[in-house]
C-alpha cells in the first residue's frame, strides 16, 4: 500500500509540474479562435447590408441593423481582441452571445452535425441510440440517406465529370449546418472566461501584474 501511494504521489506532482506550462491551453484556444472571428466579422463588416436582409427576412431577428452591427463589432474586435490577448474575459461574453445567437436562429433545426455523417458505424448517435437519446436514431437513418446520396453523386461524377481532380483535396459531403461548431465554439469561449488569456502569453497578464492585480 505504502508502495501504492508513493508512486501515485510522485504521479500526481508529475502532473503538477506541467502547470507551469498551463498557458498554453488559452493560448491554443485564443490563436485558433481569433481567425475564426476575425474572417466571418470581416465579412459581415463587407456585406453589412447583405447581413442586415439576411437577419431581417432569413433569421427574422428583431432589430436586425442593431443585431447585424453588434455582431459584426463582437466577431471583429473580439477577434482581434484574441490574438493579443486583451480583455479575454470581456471579449469572451459576446462572442459566447453571438454563438449562442447563432446556435439557436441559424443552426438549431439542423440537429447537431456540421457534416451530416454517412456512416452510422463511425456516427456518435451509433453510442447516444441505445441509450434513448433524442434524435439518435433519427440521426442514423439520415446517416443511411446521406451515404445513398454520396455514392449517387459520385456515380454520376465519375461518368460525367472529371472524378479525380474534383475529389483531390477531399471527398465530398453533405452539409448539415448543425450546431457542433457554434457550441465547440462557445465551450472555448467559455474556458476563455474562466482563466483568461493565459499567463506570458497576453497582453492582460502583464497589464494585470503591472497594475498589481491578480489575472
Amino acid at each position: 500500500m505504502n508502495l501504492v501511494l508513493t508512486i501515485a504521489r510522485r504521479l500526481h506532482h508529475l502532473l503538477n509540474t506541467c502547470r507551469k506550462a498551463d498557458f498554453l491551453a488559452p493560448l491554443a484556444f485564443r490563436l485558433y479562435l481569433a481567425p475564426i472571428f476575425i474572417s466571418v466579422g470581416l465579412h459581415k463588416a463587407t456585406h453589412f447590408d447583405d447581413i442586415v436582409q439576411w437577419f431581417q427576412y432569413g433569421l427574422e431577428l428583431p432589430l436586425p441593423h442593431l443585431m447585424a452591427f453588434l455582431a459584426t463589432a463582437a466577431e471583429l474586435g473580439g477577434g482581434f481582441a484574441l490574438v493579443f490577448g486583451i480583455a479575454t474575459r470581456w471579449v469572451a461574453i459576446p462572442l459566447m452571445a453571438t454563438m449562442v445567437v447563432a446556435a439557436s436562429t441559424a443552426h438549431w433545426d439542423k440537429g447537431w452535425f456540421a457534416v451530416a455523417p454517412s456512416d452510422p458505424e463511425t456516427s456518435i448517435a451509433s453510442v447516444l441510440a441505445p441509450i434513448g437519446f433524442p434524435g439518435a436514431e433519427a440521426s442514423l437513418a439520415n446517416s443511411e440517406e446521406v451515404a445513398l446520396r454520396l455514392e449517387r453523386a459520385r456515380d454520376l461524377l465519375r461518368e460525367h465529370g472529371h472524378y479525380d481532380w474534383l475529389t483531390e483535396t477531399g471527398n465530398f459531403v453533405v452539409l448539415n449546418n448543425g450546431i457542433e461548431f457554434a457550441f465547440t465554439y462557445f465551450i472555448l469561449l467559455l474556458s476563455l472566461f474562466f482563466t483568461g488569456g493565459g499567463r506570458y502569453v497576453s497582453l492582460d497578464f502583464w497589464f494585470a501584474r503591472r497594475l498589481g492585480l491578480t489575472n
